[in-house]
């Protein structure tokens, strides 16, 4: 394992986003406090209580979630593409390094952001709730999975577009709509019967129901199936990635 190829990869990547602080770090932060505004206060005064949490409080979890998977995906997508577009990624595929510690040190830079960002909206959304988590070790797991498998999946996202467009086309019109409809805001319990079923097929339920479990023991499926749902889409994201590299896919001229 070439440790120093790794590093030199990460440290590049995290450079990258020091020098665009705030796109990186205060973009995401204050949409949150835009989202407790609105939602938090202006919804949160007709809905008072979920299941016997307040609002407020409720929506944390599916806050936290959203920014990860947008600011992973993102990341970690334009991360890969940037060299590509600018042809340095040659450079990289033809030095004596594998696939697996090229992909350490994108994938390691993205979910790393994007781990520090939760934290930061975790640490915001603690002055407008009283914020409380059950099982903490669990929130961090659920944290640190969904920023690495939402990393892995915009790098994929990254190797396979090839203009800008393409780049924006799976965040914007399939994860935010999926995000939103994912039990972000409310539980799925609210909806009626049909579309309660329709909403087990979409995968940010899951990610969204264990995350929230750890903070007020709360889920709309079973904790084990929402740990087990991240777990197959993480696996499926890496045999794709391995495939990208092993085929060549968008990475040879």
């Amino acid at each position: 394992m070439n440790y120093y190829a790794i590093r030199v990869i990460y440290k590049y990547e995290m450079l990258r986003s020091w020098n665009t602080i705030l796109q990186s770090l205060a973009s995401p932060v204050i949409s949150t406090v835009l989202y407790f505004v609105v939602f938090g206060s202006a919804i949160g005064s007709r809905i008072q209580e979920i299941e016997g949490i307040s609002y407020g409080l409720f929506i944390v979890p599916g806050l936290i979630m959203l920014a990860l998977l947008t600011q992973s995906i993102a990341n970690a997508s334009f991360g890969i593409f940037f060299p590509k577009f600018t042809g340095s990624i040659y450079e990289v595929m033809s030095a004596p390094i594998s696939f697996i510690e090229i992909l350490l040190g994108y994938v390691g830079a993205a979910a790393t952001k994007s781990f520090i960002i939760g934290l930061i909206i975790l640490a915001t959304a603690a002055f407008f709730v009283p914020l409380q988590i059950a099982h903490p070790f669990w929130m961090l797991a659920f944290l640190i999975l969904t920023c690495v498998s939402f990393s892995l999946f915009g790098f994929i996202i990254g190797i396979w577009a090839d203009n800008f467009e393409k780049l924006q086309l799976i965040p914007m019109l399939v994860i935010t709509p999926l995000v939103f409809l994912g039990g972000s805001f409310y539980t799925i319990d609210m909806l009626p019967p049909a579309w309660q079923t329709v909403s087990l097929f979409n995968p940010v339920v899951y990610l969204i129901s264990g995350f929230r479990w750890s903070f007020f023991e709360v889920s709309d499926v079973s904790v084990g199936i929402s740990l087990m749902m991240i777990l197959v889409f993480l696996s499926a994201c890496l045999l794709t990635v391995w495939w990208m590299f092993k085929t060549g896919y968008q990475l040879k001229k």
